[in-house]
């Protein structure tokens, strides 16, 4: 029971300091160094991201949205694309783009 409770403090260590942003590499030499085995440390590590990943948000990819243009028979026009000059010619005669 000792030993899942030395692992579960080390994984909510790794947790906390993580979501702070700090460096893995810098958290486990951290622990190493203060006398911690080299095991323990990895495989809290590797539970901790598993936990992490576990609650993180599900990310939606975001729709392409695209703008075409079509004629009377339904056939795709691909317009010229304005140059610089242009633009600046139809805003200096008042029209809008």
């Amino acid at each position: 029971m000792r030993r899942l409770d030395y692992k579960h403090q080390l994984v909510d260590y790794f947790k906390r300091n993580l979501a702070k942003k700090y460096n893995h590499d810098t958290l486990k030499f951290a622990l190493i160094s203060q006398g911690y085995s080299r095991v323990a440390v990895l495989q809290a590590y590797e539970e901790a991201i598993k936990q992490m990943s576990e609650d993180a948000p599900v990310l939606k990819e975001k729709p392409i949205i695209r703008h075409e243009i079509y004629d009377m028979n339904n056939k795709l026009i691909h317009p010229e694309p304005m140059g610089h000059w242009e633009k600046f010619w139809l805003r200096l005669k008042g029209n809008r783009i």
